[in-house]
């Protein structure tokens, strides 16, 4: 699964809560309020200034690392 600007945030964390970190590092603190049932990952960014592209890598470099054969050896 690949994550995009246009994904819900609680969609990700309902994903796998590994995640949290993540978006906590990236200037995410609030995912528990009621706007991350609703708000896009890009909508929260802009909303809060942050580097949109640098979560969304982040969040892919995590699912990736996930999914490889490596991780699941």
């Amino acid at each position: 699964m690949k994550i995009t600007r246009d994904m819900i945030i609680s969609e990700v964390l309902n994903m796998d809560r590994g995640t949290v970190p993540i978006f906590f590092k990236n200037g995410l603190h609030c995912l528990g309020c009621a706007m991350a049932t609703t708000e896009t990952i890009e909508a929260a960014c802009a909303v809060h200034g942050l580097d949109c592209d640098r979560l969304i890598s982040e969040l892919n470099t995590f699912f990736e690392s996930k999914n490889s054969p490596e991780a699941n050896a």
